[in-house]
């Protein structure tokens, strides 16, 4: 939290439109992806050189532009050739921006966090994507490659459903759709979390378990960080005449939207488990802790009375008749013995052992 903070004071003093990266993942380069199609054509090149790709005349075809590593010089491009905002390309590079759609008149800023489970690591990753909409180009931009994207290429590639008859605020939705999709992915991952968590409170309630217990409270309010304005933002679109987004696309956002309530409630539902799990691990231990101290107790009070009776014949006074009896020694082992017997078998009766 911390480092995330200093940050984001690089930015303190700068003018509004500075062009800044605010961000855990830095690069000195991007990889450019451009994808132009229509009904009938479809081309992907892996252009040097983001100029190269820029030339949006023909509005026969649609283009999609994706660049992973979020690199200064080449947005500064990108922003003088379109004729961007300088605030929309700060946004771009602030990777701490909640979800939002913003209205620029001639094309449309959206942003959105996109969460991935990594299998390998057994961690969520968080990275935000920021997507510009034109009349007829998207652009997109991620923090580092690796995306959930394929699918979508895959449906560009081989024409599958609309999405090549479609325009870009249809490819728009597609991205945004599957990036929600796996928001489900990500859920399930949390909830076998919870699932073992759960197990290891009732079995073996360590102090480790209630760190997981804490990681997955912090991993849930980050997710919900993720999604709630989201949420907003896609309630904020269908609503407003957003230009470049066609009436007959926001019937497709409504399904989004949708999702994201079913989502939010997953969260909540989660959150509410965490914080019984919880509970029940602070009344484990604290069962735990009483039972330590009933069997410390019970064993108190049966030494209560071996020790009066010791510390009686501990005086050593001339007139105790005992002292000088042949078997007094035997007699007081033999009294000790019944009694710690009788009071055994008395806590028994009471079932306190």
């Amino acid at each position: 939290m911390i480092n995330q903070v200093d940050k984001i004071s690089q930015k303190k003093g700068l003018p509004p439109g500075s062009l800044i990266h605010v961000g855990k993942v830095k690069t000195k380069s991007c990889i450019i992806t451009s994808i132009s199609y229509n009904a009938d054509f479809y081309e992907q090149k892996l252009p040097s050189d983001i100029e190269e790709c820029l030339n949006f005349d023909d509005l026969k075809l649609f283009h999609w532009i994706n660049i992973d590593g979020l690199h200064i010089e080449t947005i500064k491009k990108i922003g003088q050739k379109l004729d961007l905002h300088p605030l929309l390309l700060e946004d771009i590079l602030n990777t701490k921006h909640r979800p939002q759609v913003e209205d620029y008149g001639e094309y449309i800023f959206f942003t959105l966090k996109m969460v991935q489970v990594l299998p390998k690591k057994n961690i969520i990753d968080l990275e935000q994507v920021s997507f510009v909409l034109g009349k007829n180009w998207l652009l997109s931009f991620q923090e580092q490659p690796g995306d959930v994207f394929n699918d979508i290429r895959t449906r560009l590639k081989e024409n599958k459903g609309l999405i090549r008859k479609s325009g870009t605020d249809y490819l728009l939705y597609s991205l945004t759709d599957i990036i929600v999709d796996n928001y489900f992915l990500v859920t399930e991952f949390i909830n076998d979390k919870i699932i073992d968590v759960e197990e290891n409170v009732l079995h073996n309630p360590t102090e480790e378990v209630s760190f997981d217990i804490q990681k997955l409270k912090r991993v849930l309010l980050q997710f919900r960080k993720s999604i709630v304005p989201l949420r907003e933002a896609i309630s904020s679109l269908q609503k407003n005449e957003l230009p470049h987004i066609k009436k007959h696309t926001l019937r497709y956002w409504r399904d989004v939207y949708e999702h994201l309530i079913h989502l939010t409630e997953n969260i909540e539902s989660q959150r509410d488990l965490l914080s019984s799990i919880l509970d029940l691990y602070l009344s484990g231990v604290s069962n735990k802790m009483n039972q330590v101290m009933k069997v410390l107790t019970i064993i108190a009070t049966i030494f209560i009375p071996l020790t009066f009776i010791a510390g009686v014949y501990g005086m050593n006074f001339e007139n105790m008749p005992e002292l000088k009896w042949k078997y007094g020694y035997f007699a007081v082992w033999i009294i000790m013995i019944i009694v710690a017997i009788i009071m055994i078998l008395y806590f028994k009766r009471k079932k306190w052992l």
